[in-house]
């Protein structure tokens, strides 16, 4: 299943254009903050879908009801483009547990790149419902390395990953080979480069947010 925000015209337009904008992407601060309002928008959008239960509220003058989340999802994040969208899930799942995977392309001389993971930091999964952040789903290579490694190690409830923009061929690579996962992502992009850029995309999310990488 795949949801894609900006199927319907709403804020997310506004968001996404300034993401994707090379003059607004020099104010880094602004890039962080627009992937932390996308975030937002994601965690509210995503509450809509999950499972309540009725509870009673004592206030001051009787007793409210209404309905509540019995548990909070898990929010992890790809490190290090996905700590903005993170924190922005964050404040409104904010009571969530949280998980870190340190994941990269590593660019051979050839110019093929393969997917190297060398850290995690997890909660204990298993019956959980597991949101994985990765703003830039390109070709679905880390996404799927990073989900398979972990329902390796644990039995969640269900599987949602997130992207700002995810290429038509990233979603038909997650769609293969994590079928029971849901997709939310704020707009799809048809092409990518040689190097398994999306285009017309928006560039490197991390180096924009964070500084370019040293290539060292």
């Amino acid at each position: 299943m795949v949801h894609v925000l900006t199927q319907q015209n709403s804020i997310v337009n506004h968001i996404l254009a300034e993401l994707r904008d090379i003059a607004v992407q020099q104010d880094r601060m602004r890039f962080r903050r627009n992937l932390e309002r996308l975030g937002e928008i994601f965690a509210y959008e995503i509450s809509k879908t999950l499972a309540y239960e009725p509870v009673e509220i004592e206030t001051p003058l009787g007793i409210a009801e209404t309905a509540l989340l019995p548990e909070q999802p898990v929010l992890a994040a790809i490190l290090r483009a996905g700590i903005p969208m993170h924190q922005g899930m964050l404040h409104v799942f904010d009571q969530a547990d949280c998980a870190f995977i340190g994941a990269y392309r590593k660019t051979k001389k050839s110019g093929a790149f393969e997917i190297r993971k060398e850290y995690v930091s997890s909660v204990n999964l298993d019956n959980r419902i597991l949101i994985l952040i990765d703003p830039m789903l390109a070709t679905g290579r880390t996404a799927v390395l990073t989900c398979k490694e972990l329902l390796d190690d644990y039995t969640v409830k269900s599987l949602i990953i997130v992207s700002a923009i995810a290429s038509e061929e990233g979603i038909a690579h997650v769609k293969a080979y994590l079928p029971q996962a849901q997709l939310w992502v704020g707009d799809i992009d048809s092409e990518l480069t040689s190097k398994a850029y999306i285009v017309p995309g928006l560039g490197d999310a991390g180096d924009l947010a964070y500084g370019v990488k040293d290539s060292n």
